[in-house]
């Protein structure tokens, strides 16, 4: 059976990428900074019909979090086959490229950027066993550059420096990545799941959760001809006006 770790899964669109995975056959491990909170997630499955699938107490904001987790998977699994990086946050949304202090930078980053680049690292040894690795960085159309470089494009009006930042760092940090593992069997790619009504967006949104977990699986289950290295989008976010984040 193939293995699978998703983080910050244990609710909306990570849950729904741990409950794809788990019917297509992979183990799922459901990362969770709070303990209980996986268990309860992996319970749901479970009373779901899905058995394939274990919470790991995992912190991405923590060094000693993300040992532990790779300790306790690596107990269980000497390979993994699809790491995706999904945990992460806002920030307080009244953010000011003028006003806003180091330490909200930092907060954020913490999760969206240093939190993905320690978690890959941590698991590249048991992702280097799989046949076909797979590593899908969870991004976001607020990280593009040409999009609010263009001034009168009603969609680049709503702006939230910090988190479009992180995610932009995270982009870049996935095309690294992919070039050093170029030549590999991994195909390591950042996906856009859209504008998705979920905890985060406030339930406000044009997607889905379940149209968002299909985005993020169809890069987990690239096949040996599949695209590296790039950028996925399928949906714009909508105009400002309805837009929370």
């Amino acid at each position: 059976m193939k293995s699978a770790l998703v983080t910050g899964a244990n609710k909306g669109i990570g849950l729904e990428v741990a409950k794809l995975l788990a019917q297509h056959g992979f183990f799922v491990y459901i990362g969770s900074r709070n303990l209980e909170n996986g268990q309860a997630a992996v319970a749901k499955l479970q009373a779901a019909g899905l058995t394939n699938l274990e919470a790991v107490q995992l912190d991405v904001t923590q060094p000693d979090s993300i040992r532990a987790a790779r300790a306790a998977i690596g107990a269980k699994t000497p390979v993994l086959d699809v790491l995706v990086n999904n945990a992460g946050i806002s920030g307080d949304l009244a953010q000011s490229a003028r006003e806003t202090t180091l330490e909200q930078y930092q907060t954020v980053f913490a999760t969206n950027v240093f939190g993905v680049a320690g978690v890959t690292q941590a698991f590249l040894d048991l992702l280097e066993q799989s046949p076909q690795p797979r590593i899908v960085n969870v991004s976001s159309a607020m990280a593009s550059l040409t999009l609010f470089a263009d001034f009168e494009n009603a969609n680049s009006a709503y702006r939230v420096p910090v988190y479009q930042a992180s995610k932009t760092a995270l982009n870049m940090y996935t095309l690294n990545l992919a070039y050093e593992l170029r030549g590999t069997p991994f195909k390591v790619n950042a996906v856009c799941p859209g504008y998705t009504q979920t905890d985060f967006t406030g339930h406000q949104g044009t997607s889905t959760v379940e149209e968002a977990g299909q985005r993020i699986l169809k890069y987990a289950l690239l096949g040996p001809n599949g695209p590296t290295g790039k950028y996925f989008s399928e949906e714009y976010f909508p105009a400002p006006a309805t837009c929370p984040w």
